[in-house]
């Protein structure tokens, strides 16, 4: 596998229905939007959409969002998520982490409420919103020790 600690690192807000995607600078200190993927028809997870964003961005980490539930417990859609990384992996190579994602959701809403983004007119951008709160988050907790 690639070494973890060089090119850019990609995360993923893993969903239902759509996947957002954020990407760090270079020099990992910036978490930025990047595209929104859709479930395929069956509700497959994207993930040759996301082999071809890896390979296009040189990236060398995966950050996948870690759904829990409050109490902190993994259920169903943490199992998924967790499948969808070890596929990621897999097929590319690179390295998979997965990252708590409880709040990022509610930070992106809170987000695009502030840059005057309504809910409904923009599901898409606050996928992607979710996803850079995922990664500058684990870039930030990474920069402090608190991640490898």
């Amino acid at each position: 596998m690639p070494e973890p600690g060089a090119g850019r690192v990609l995360a993923l807000d893993w969903g239902t229905k759509r996947f957002g995607v954020a990407l760090s600078d270079p020099t990992r200190l910036i978490a930025q939007p990047l595209a929104t993927l859709t479930r395929r028809a069956g509700k497959r997870p994207p993930v040759q959409e996301i082999l071809d964003l890896i390979a296009r961005h040189e990236v060398a980490l995966v950050v996948v969002g870690l759904p829990l539930t409050p109490e902190g417990e993994e259920g169903d859609a943490a199992g998924e998520a967790r499948a969808l990384g070890e596929a990621v992996s897999r097929r590319s190579g690179v390295s998979v982490t997965w990252w708590d994602e409880r709040l990022s959701t509610a930070a992106a809403l809170r987000s695009a409420r502030a840059a005057g983004v309504r809910d409904r007119d923009s599901r898409e951008r606050i996928d992607q919103m979710a996803a850079v709160a995922i990664l500058q988050h684990f870039l930030d907790a990474r920069r402090a020790g608190g991640a490898q």
